[in-house]
């Protein structure tokens, strides 16, 4: 027991800031379980404080503190209670207790299990011997190579039907992006060395409402790649300038390509780090720093119509940023004109893109939409990229797109603010449950597991601070 002397606070600033930080801290833990302490002072220590009855109690004072506590596991003992039959009709017949459908036959695998290993590789990007070694730190016993299995038949049995219904899904979407980083995997077939690609395509960013993010494992940069992907598409597809993009939109009638104004400031981004902070003054009157400060004139305007709906932004490019990028295109050719810059550089090559790319850099001029850049499909490829880092390679095609299809299912998932454990956990419970005997589940039976669904639990949904 602490025995204080009642005092009147003198600053009201210091009062206000601490009522201020603990309405948000209530606010961050609100949907935590709650847990009461409570340290009471008993009647006799009291009276024999202040004498008996001669005190009253004043409000409490309450605080919280977050207990963390690592990962617990429990083994589930399963008993399958069988009887037979000892007289009558059913006599030496047998019937057994209704069994709960494995995950995969003969496997210590449970749905928990297996999200929590997606969730740490896939969400967390740690690689399997380090999620290894931490179970074993726990004292359980399970190999990066098994755990490589489980993942690539849990794809491959349950996850592929889902990945199929979100790839439906976002082709429905009049603007899609599209990227691609690339990915060493050891055996797939094309020699040492060799590199192949993790492609990712997503919904249009300005699309805030079910967003979807796909990957898709190829083992090279190909065009045919996107063109078989988006060969039904009806749309804009957001990109860089790479020709495989360009070459799609010649060879699909129904493709639009726009390309991506970040791509169209780096190079001259990289000629102004180049001249240095020596001379500003010169920094300021070269041809890079004046195309720059053009780009993000745009960007700035770009950056007050977010809130708008597609068809009040375009209105507003047409009116306000039309006039601007027509200036930039009629400046970059007269650079060119007057050799205003090195044939060769990283300002010369800005120049070049602009100018090769023009057409694709005004679509987002004729729909509301279209981004201004592809940034959004960077962010989308960004833990994959992580990822990559630490685990450095795939072992396998099999493995690859498995990748792929969690990498899908966990960014869609963020997107839509969704916590990927949970749901990951929720699909590897309810998608086995709605198989039929042949391993198949309709379209209809996917609906509700969708990462927008309103009938998911309350647990998938990420926790709002």
């Amino acid at each position: 027991m602490t025995v204080q002397v009642a005092r009147e606070r003198h600053s009201d600033h210091r009062h206000n800031d601490s009522k201020k930080q603990k309405g948000k801290r209530e606010a961050d833990l609100k949907d935590f379980p709650q847990e009461p302490h409570d340290h009471d002072i008993s009647h006799e220590e009291l009276d024999s404080l202040f004498g008996k009855g001669c005190w009253r109690e004043l409000p409490a004072e309450e605080y919280r503190r977050l207990r963390y506590e690592p990962a617990s596991w429990t083994v589930e003992t399963h008993k399958v209670h069988v009887y037979v039959g000892t007289d009558g009709e059913h006599q030496d017949k047998f019937l057994r207790g209704d069994r709960p459908k494995d995950l995969l036959r003969n496997s210590i695998l449970t749905p928990s299990l297996g999200a929590a290993i997606m969730n740490a590789k896939y969400v967390n990007s740690l690689p399997l011997y380090q999620i290894e070694e931490e179970f074993s730190r726990n004292g359980v016993k399970i190999s990066r190579q098994v755990m490589a299995g489980w993942i690539i038949r849990c794809c491959e049995k349950y996850l592929a039907p889902m990945y199929g219904c979100l790839k439906e899904r976002l082709l429905e979407y009049p603007v899609t992006q599209s990227d691609e980083t690339p990915v060493e995997v050891i055996r797939d077939g094309c020699g040492a060395g060799s590199t192949s690609y993790m492609w990712v395509h997503r919904s249009g960013e300005m699309y805030r409402e079910k967003p979807v993010v796909l990957y898709e494992y190829q083992k090279t940069h190909n065009s045919s790649h996107p063109k078989k992907f988006y060969k039904d598409y009806k749309g804009i597809l957001v990109t860089d300038g790479l020709e495989q993009y360009h070459k799609i939109e010649r060879e699909l009638p129904g493709l639009r390509n726009a390309n991506c104004w970040a791509h169209a400031r780096r190079d001259y981004a990289e000629a102004v780090k180049a001249l240095g902070k020596s001379s500003p003054e010169a920094v300021r009157q070269s041809v890079a720093y004046q195309a720059l400060a053009s780009i993000g004139t745009i960007y700035k305007l770009e950056g007050m119509l977010k809130e708008l709906s597609g068809e009040e932004r375009l209105k507003e490019r047409k009116t306000s940023i039309k006039p601007l990028v027509e200036e930039y295109f009629a400046w970059v050719k007269e650079r060119v004109e007057d050799e205003s810059c090195l044939p060769k550089g990283k300002t010369a090559q800005g120049v070049k893109y602009s100018i090769n790319q023009e057409s694709y850099l005004k679509v987002f001029l004729e729909n509301g939409d279209v981004p201004i850049d592809n940034s959004a499909s960077e962010r989308s490829i960004r833990t994959f990229c992580v990822g990559k880092k630490n685990w450095v390679l795939i072992n396998s095609v099999k493995g690859a797109q498995a990748s792929a299809m969690i990498y899908s299912i966990t960014e869609t998932a963020k997107l839509n603010e969704l916590n990927p454990y949970y749901y990951l956990k929720y699909l590897l419970e309810r998608i086995p449950e709605l198989m039929n005997a042949e391993g198949a589940i309709a379209a209809k039976d996917l609906e509700p597991l969708l990462p927008w669904s309103e009938s998911l639990p309350a647990k998938c949904h990420r926790i709002r601070c």
